[in-house]
């Protein structure tokens, strides 16, 4: 287990939170004593990056909250099964990511070519009670949202994730060089769109 102090302004008191290994929660979890115990500790830790990752993606916390849910149950299905060909955190991300991609295409399809929800989605977010960036963060968002799928969830592991591009790559199945490349392509994408919209100057 990894120890993680966090100092806090209150009476200088230091708190000490372990922090599991991969290979210490999947000894859990493959034991029939402690298998809750492990998926409680899986469900702890990636609750709340998940969310975020996936809220970046979707923006609407409707969507958020399915394709988590979803994600969880997968990994509580699938997680006797992980061979560990990658990080556990890597291998729970590549679910998310595929339960996001099946709500786009599925919201596509609904919307069917309408592009009402991307001139009217930085209103929405900043009407959201749970968006808490300013208009020019809202502008970012809507100008990710017009970036073609692939790009805009590379976009979004390596700038609002910092994800490394290998990662990235074990994730989506893509090659390193084609993440890197995507990832360029959108940066240019998004300064061009930020610019137009007199964000950039």
């Amino acid at each position: 287990m990894e120890e993680i102090l966090i100092e806090t302004n209150v009476r200088n008191v230091k708190l000490k939170v372990i922090k599991s290994t991969d290979s210490e929660i999947l000894q859990l979890i493959n034991n029939p004593a402690t298998i809750n115990r492990g998926f409680r500790m899986v469900f702890a830790e990636y609750k709340e990056p998940l969310y975020w990752y996936l809220r970046k993606v979707l923006y609407s916390h409707e969507d958020t909250d399915d394709a988590l849910q979803n994600t969880f149950v997968k990994v509580f299905e699938k997680m006797t099964s992980f061979e560990g060909r990658s990080s556990l955190k890597t291998w729970i991300f590549s679910i998310a990511y595929r339960e996001a991609l099946q709500i786009i295409r599925k919201n596509k399809q609904l919307r069917n070519g309408n592009i009402d929800h991307v001139l009217g989605l930085e209103d929405g977010l900043l009407a959201d009670p749970y968006f808490e960036g300013n208009e020019i963060h809202a502008t970012l968002v809507k100008a990710v949202q017009h970036l073609p799928e692939r790009q805009r969830q590379i976009f979004e592991f390596r700038y609002f994730e910092d994800w490394p591009y290998k990662d990235i790559a074990s994730m989506t199945g893509l090659s390193e060089g084609g993440i890197k490349a995507s990832y360029h392509h959108a940066v240019k994408k998004i300064k061009d769109y930020m610019t137009e919209n007199m964000i950039l100057k």
